[in-house]
């Protein structure tokens, strides 16, 4: 793609309007373009994003927008971090062109009575504990998606079962726009970066990465030819052992379908676990493919 260098300098946009007017000279230029949506808070993660959508695309556009209808009465809609000024400025550096920032009556304008769900996929794993959750995802995805028309759209696969949903819906309502999942940016010692990662306290942050390890452990298992569902029970223990409070769930699903499966065959997997420490709900993943079984 083009040298970032020569493009336009670095905007914020607030309105549907002048996001739409922006798209449409770009395109009328021969301009490919792609977008980012997050809800800010942004760390090395989502610029890991904006560094794929720069290979993939001409222009790229940021969202920032936290989504009140992905949260359920008591979470953290309140506290969800806002950083808007060092967002900014992290995207402008990482070559984003566009920071699309709107109001919620932009993206739910008065009126608005039009909820999108994903059967199957949106009822397990993190929706069985966050019900409406995925139907708040996708309804501002698909929001977002026409609002920006864009030609791909980046997403990171920690959110693997929000990956999967988006895909869903794209494809079900066939909404012209390609689908990339970005492999998860981790610290050092493992963990996924995760906006959330900032409720941790310090001594909570050294168990952290224990989700990554008892996840390997799981694949290790399922490589040697185990059966997936002692090896979830036994990680549930581990993370309780390593010093989670409550666990909601460790699964092993078919990476595409989000099928459950008992061990490893012929087809990709995924380990997916949800955990909560302290005040922070961790989530990760990772895949296991038939080509490491024993």
């Amino acid at each position: 793609m083009s040298d970032p260098s020569a493009f336009g300098p670095f905007a914020i946009l607030r309105t549907a309007a002048d996001l739409s007017g922006r798209v449409t000279r770009w395109r009328r230029q021969g301009r490919r373009v792609a977008l980012v949506p997050t809800m800010g808070a942004l760390h090395d993660g989502h610029l890991a994003l904006i560094r794929a959508a720069r290979s993939a695309a001409d222009r790229v556009v940021a969202s920032i927008f936290v989504n009140p209808t992905q949260f359920a009465e008591g979470e953290d809609f309140d506290r969800y971090p806002r950083q808007e000024a060092e967002d900014a400025a992290l995207l402008a550096e990482a070559g984003c062109d566009v920071l699309f920032a709107p109001p919620v009556a932009e993206i739910y304008p008065s009126g608005f009575a039009t909820t999108v769900t994903v059967a199957g996929l949106s009822e397990d794993l993190c929706g069985a504990v966050r019900p409406g959750h995925f139907a708040g995802v996708a309804t501002v995805v698909a929001r977002l998606l026409l609002l920006c028309r864009p030609d791909t759209a980046l997403f990171g696969e920690k959110d693997y079962q929000q990956l999967a949903v988006i895909r869903r819906m794209v494809r079900d309502l066939a909404i012209p726009v390609d689908i990339e999942g970005v492999p998860t940016i981790r610290d050092i010692d493992g963990l996924a970066l995760s906006s959330r990662n900032r409720y941790l306290s310090a001594s909570e942050r050294d168990i952290a990465p224990a989700l990554y390890r008892i996840l390997g452990e799981v694949a290790s298992g399922l490589a040697e030819g185990r059966d997936a569902a002692s090896l979830c029970d036994r990680a549930v223990l581990a993370l309780k052992s390593a010093g989670f409070g409550s666990v909601d769930y460790v699964a092993v699903r078919d990476a595409g379908t989000l099928d459950p499966v008992s061990r490893l065959a012929d087809r990709p997997l995924r380990i997916l676990a949800a955990a909560h420490l302290g005040r922070a709900r961790l989530i990760d993943n990772i895949g296991v493919d038939p080509d490491s079984a024993s």
